[in-house]
């Protein structure tokens, strides 16, 4: 099975975006030697914590860095866009490193409704996300010289195209046109089994995919020691748990007792949302991504983790990459 990452270009309590930019290239740089598919960034706006809001920008900055990783959007927001100036952008990614972008896209802002205005996202009653994928796959598909309107950089690319989603929304559209599925498991696993399940079920091959490819996301934390990882985690779930109180800041340090530093509500609400996770040395990591697996059944599964100290965060998906590889070794066999 294919093993991709997920980062969130965290920026950590102590540094700044520049610093959170560079851990990201790093980090894409380790991947590609671990083995990892894909390197994939989220675009999100106004918030402290994550550098990655221009995300076409970070991702060429990414690929130039790496020699064959597959580099790409997980995802765009498509309705804060214009479709032409997406195809435009990745047009030019994928001219630039050939056969290795990826564009995955979402339908909400990634961001609060204030934001969202002030990125000029319309706010409409009626929805037009089926419209605009429509658009911008078409503006990526072959060229056609008596179109008025051309995507250049962009058409003949035939960048993937992947649909993002957390509800049964995303599932139906990609089904429906017949593209790769990918579950943010990693943060709302609540509608998984049931999207993974109509996606199944409900997907027409077409002419970018020939039978469902659906990809899920969970959460690592890996450490030589259990103890380790789970006080590295705990960065995150106070992050988690802050955004959630409308209170969203950079990434705070790890602490040893997470539990007095977040009330039991909403830790209740953190733990029920990060559920979807592997957390501890690189047995448990393996026998809980192992268990994750054997009952999603993905057919690829992207990681993600957020960890204070860039070096640990590198360290966590080096030991996730090793797991991974005694899983397939042992399914193999």
């Amino acid at each position: 099975m294919d093993y991709s990452l997920l980062d969130l270009s965290p920026v950590p309590e102590g540094s700044d975006v520049a610093d959170a930019l560079k851990a990201s290239v790093t980090l894409a740089q380790a991947a590609e030697a671990a083995g990892y598919k894909r390197f994939w960034l989220a675009e999100h706006h106004n918030m402290p914590g994550i550098a990655s809001a221009a995300t076409p920008l970070v991702i060429g900055t990414v690929a130039a860095a790496t020699s064959t990783i597959r580099v790409g959007a997980g995802g765009m927001m498509l309705p804060n866009h214009a479709p032409l100036v997406v195809a435009e952008q990745f047009g030019t990614l994928a001219a630039l490193h050939p056969g290795r972008i990826d564009l995955g896209l979402g339908r909400a802002p990634g961001t609060d409704m204030a934001t969202a205005r002030a990125l000029r996202r319309h706010m409409a009653p009626e929805d037009g996300f089926v419209d605009d994928v429509r658009e911008l796959i078409a503006y990526l598909g072959p060229a056609d010289p008596a179109a008025r309107v051309r995507a250049i950089p962009g058409e003949g690319s035939g960048v993937p195209v992947w649909i993002l989603g957390s509800s049964l929304y995303g599932a139906q559209l990609a089904a429906a046109l017949g593209l790769p599925y990918a579950f943010a498991s990693h943060f709302a696993p609540a509608a998984l089994d049931e999207a993974l399940e109509i996606y199944r079920a409900q997907f027409r091959p077409s002419e970018h995919l020939e039978k469902p490819h659906a990809m899920m996301a969970i959460g690592v934390c890996a450490a030589e020691t259990e103890a380790e990882a789970r006080v590295l985690r705990s960065s995150q779930m106070l992050a988690f748990a802050r955004l959630r109180s409308g209170n969203p800041g950079k990434l705070p340090r790890p602490v040893d007792d997470v539990e007095a530093h977040i009330p039991a509500p909403v830790l209740a609400g953190v733990e029920q949302a990060l559920s979807v996770s592997a957390v501890g040395d690189r047995a448990g990591v393996r026998d809980r991504l192992g268990a994750i697996i054997a009952r999603h059944r993905p057919d690829e599964v992207i990681l993600t983790g957020m960890i204070h100290d860039p070096a640990a965060r590198v360290r966590s998906f080096e030991i996730a990459a090793q797991a991974m590889r005694e899983l397939t070794t042992a399914e193999a066999a």
